[in-house]
């Protein structure tokens, strides 16, 4: 470890000190070998880990800020699809040692958006990793959630209501606009041409992310089975089909919808997007028809929409139905890093 190396750990612990409140329960951070954490009495600890790489998970030119926020976002949106409170995080960071490349103006500007969303959420920062290597984020978040309350993807039944929070697609219509591949097909046939303050818009849900961690909380004891939208909706949603051992049916016309992506996309075009793109971050999950009322009380109560958009089923498989009543199905059900 070089000297340099160790100006940077200080320099972000001076940050990290100077953004974030401190915690009782963080009894040693950063500084030391490893952290000393005290979970609360009569909690389950909760544990989720994502990696963002440059050119993967967000593109060459993104600002810092831009950076430190989502890889913030992806994971309290995991703790959030658990009904999770979150507490503490660690961070590792890999810089390119490439020429133009300002490590020390990098940092900074990641730190303002990761502070700005942890100070949101009571976030500590209590350790991590500093290396040279392409640019690479890795975030670790732990949270709390009462035994037996966490929202699993095993859970759903037969007949519940599947709901998302939220509107979906406008993260992927961002990346159909930039031209970027899978969704650059979708840019130069259906989403040119849109108003710049709705392309705007489009961007910043890509961008910036909105981690559902106070709806997740909400939806304890009223919903049986969650997952975020993180590679897409049909995608996400047939984990938790996979895992309970059932299927789903989707309404295409009643995905929700923001007036940017309405003025971007229509009918199936905007389908597509909706059920094959990801990076929305919201909350999907499922519940008895018999909790509507409970659950759009109480996601409101959080300043969370959420809207129903099919039911799950006994046979296995996920279809789609468009608003005619015909059957309709994607080109792509969702991102998958490892098959090209």
């Amino acid at each position: 470890m070089s000297a340099a190396e160790f100006d940077l750990i200080a320099r972000i612990r001076a940050r990290i000190g100077a953004g974030l409140a401190p915690r009782e329960d963080v009894l040693l951070g950063i500084g030391d070998d490893a952290a000393l954490l005290q979970p609360p009495p009569g909690r389950q600890l909760v544990v989720a880990t994502d990696t963002l790489n440059r050119g993967v998970h967000f593109p060459e030119d993104a600002a810092p800020a831009d950076i430190g926020w989502k890889a913030l976002a992806v994971n309290l949106s995991d703790l959030a699809a658990m009904g999770a409170s979150p507490a503490w995080c660690t961070l590792s960071l890999s810089l390119p040692a490439e020429a133009g490349f300002e490590t020390e103006a990098f940092v900074d500007g990641f730190l303002d958006g990761f502070i700005a969303l942890a100070a949101e959420h009571r976030v500590a920062l209590v350790g991590g990793d500093t290396t040279r290597g392409a640019l690479s984020v890795c975030v670790t978040v732990l949270g709390f959630v009462e035994p037996g309350a966490a929202l699993r993807r095993d859970a759903a039944q037969t007949g519940d209501e599947i709901w998302a929070t939220g509107t979906l697609g406008d993260a992927a219509a961002a990346l159909a606009l930039a031209g970027i591949a899978p969704y650059r097909e979708a840019a130069v046939r259906r989403c040119a041409g849109d108003p710049a303050t709705d392309n705007q818009r489009l961007r910043e849900r890509l961008q910036r992310p909105t981690p559902r961690v106070s709806a997740g909380r909400a939806l304890r004891g009223l919903a049986h089975a969650g997952i975020d939208v993180s590679d897409g909706l049909l995608a996400d949603l047939g984990h938790v089909c996979a895992a309970s051992g059932l299927g789903a049916r989707i309404e295409a016309g009643a995905l929700p919808t923001s007036p940017a992506l309405a003025a971007a996309c229509e009918g199936p075009a905007r389908w597509g997007l909706q059920l094959g793109g990801g990076d929305d971050y919201e909350l999907c999950f499922t519940a008895a028809p018999a909790q509507r009322g409970a659950i759009a009380q109480a996601l409101a109560a959080v300043g969370t929409p959420a809207t129903v958009i099919g039911v799950i089923e006994a046979e296995p498989g996920l279809r789609v139905r468009a608003p005619d009543g015909s059957a309709w199905q994607p080109s792509r059900r969702g991102y998958q890093h490892f098959v090209s």
